[in-house]
């Protein structure tokens, strides 16, 4: 917009807005501070999570944080992520609770329990590193490069409601080179804990992070959704689907889906015997080819989540399916399938939430996905997420835990102080024109309508 500073436009706050915000910064500052120890570790941690919400420079690496806060030197700034004893557990704990507050609706009544169904959001980000000492970096896919290259890659768990959205957790992903190799991974920091585990799949990960957060119990909702890298995979499935979670998670075009289940047909083994039931599967198709045999009419036109620009509009169908197991039908959920006005950008999702589940709430939960992306944006444009400069497990882990705060304290002035104070949220990366990926400011007084607004209630299964 015309008019804007650059700082404005880029979703940074500049030293004349951030005086104005100091006070908030204090007192959200001031309920995390005991846990980092000693009074020299908590104004240092302070001063880190300023110089991540200010910049002068386009870059966090030591010298411009120091430069951006008075009496942060660089050597202090980088001695406080590398070698203060600080745990992240105990902030993400705090942070989690904090953020209930600030995420789940206040609303009481006939609705408040449907309301209060927010959506767990499962992804990973790269960040483009160099070198051979910094842990976990390797040659791997990064969905933000686009190709497979020199990064690391870490897991990530959020939460959206109708009140807004925010990352909760995260955690570096160690590739298989590092941890069949574990005295390199001693020597970057690497946790005996962690190490004695061995290798842990992207998807171990983030069931591991959504563990986490179950236990602590701040946080609740029954759905989770995911991209097609996790969603691809029946141990990541059937792990949510144990406990009663309700996921819609993206499935490859390829994957294998019965649209009937088994028949039982008599069979009889010889003239003289009796005719016994049998079960007979039907043969499988994918998603891909179940959506070509649907008819116009299966296809209805909803709005999917409410954008910064206006709603986020799509065409939706669902039909009731047999997910494959070993090549026969096995649990029964959602086919559901997303794409453009034009019909372009096909999305296939798999869902076990019940048979009466309304499409409307199908389409938003899946949406909600994108949320991931609107945050992975935020983190590395305005907080830095991926600009740092440590190269042990400790020093990166300590980073990311304070871009988790600075994205926490944003989120407070979006819902305190407008938009404005907040920064602006930008489009995500690469196309989506029918994602929800860019919400509109938010009434922290509204419900949430993740899963509401639907022509019928939402019917816990049986």
């Amino acid at each position: 917009m015309e008019g804007k500073s650059q700082s404005d436009e880029a979703g940074l706050l500049d030293e004349s807005e951030f005086r104005r915000l100091s006070g908030a910064l204090r007192r959200f500052h001031g309920q995390f501070a005991p846990l980092f120890g000693r009074k020299e570790a908590r104004r240092r941690s302070g001063q880190y999570l300023r110089g991540l919400l200010v910049q002068r420079d386009g870059r966090r690496h030591a010298e411009n944080v120091a430069e951006a806060v008075d009496g942060a030197a660089p050597r202090a700034r980088q001695r406080f992520l590398t070698d203060a004893p600080w745990a992240t557990e105990p902030v993400v704990d705090t942070l989690q609770r904090y953020l209930a507050d600030r995420l789940l609706p206040v609303e009481t009544g006939p609705h408040a329990e449907t309301a209060a169904e927010g959506v767990f959001t499962i992804d990973d980000t790269g960040f483009a590193k160099r070198g051979t000492r910094s842990v976990g970096v390797a040659r791997q896919y990064s969905g933000t490069l686009g190709k497979v290259d020199h990064c690391q890659v870490g897991g990530f768990l959020g939460s959206a409601t109708g009140r807004g959205h925010s990352l909760l957790d995260g955690r570096l992903f160690l590739p298989e080179e590092w941890t069949d190799d574990p005295a390199r991974a001693r020597a970057a920091g690497g946790p005996a804990a962690v190490l004695a585990v061995g290798h842990q799949s992207k998807v171990a990960l983030a069931l591991a992070l959504l563990r986490r957060a179950r236990a602590r119990g701040c946080l609740p909702g029954r759905w989770v959704t995911a991209d097609e890298h996790y969603g691809q995979s029946p141990t990541f499935r059937d792990t949510l689907d144990a406990p009663g979670d309700w996921y819609i998670v993206e499935v490859p075009c390829t994957t294998p889906i019965f649209a009937h289940p088994p028949k039982r047909v008599p069979l009889r083994l010889a003239p003289a015997t009796p005719a016994r039931l049998v079960e007979v599967a039907p043969a499988s198709q994918t998603v891909q080819a179940l959506a070509a045999t649907l008819p116009p009419a299966a296809w209805t036109r909803l709005t999917v989540a409410d954008g910064a620009q206006g709603p986020r509009t799509s065409q939706c169908a669902a039909r009731r399916g047999w997910e494959s197991r070993d090549g026969a039908p096995g649990r029964a959920g959602w086919v559901v399938w997303r794409r453009n006005l034009d019909g372009s950008e096909r999305k296939h999702s798999l869902s076990n939430a019940p048979a009466t589940t309304p499409l409307l709430t199908l389409a938003r939960v899946g949406a909600t996905r994108w949320t991931m992306e609107t945050a992975f944006q935020t983190g590395k444009g305005q907080a830095g997420l991926d600009e740092y400069e440590v190269r042990s497990w400790v020093g990166g882990h300590h980073h990311v835990t304070l871009v988790l705060l600075a994205l926490a304290f944003r989120l407070t002035l979006q819902q305190e102080w407008g938009e404005k104070e907040a920064g602006r949220h930008g489009a995500p990366s690469g196309p989506h024109p029918w994602s929800g990926a860019a919400p509109a400011p938010l009434d922290a007084r509204r419900p949430a309508p993740v899963a509401g607004r639907h022509p019928t209630p939402l019917t816990p299964a049986a």
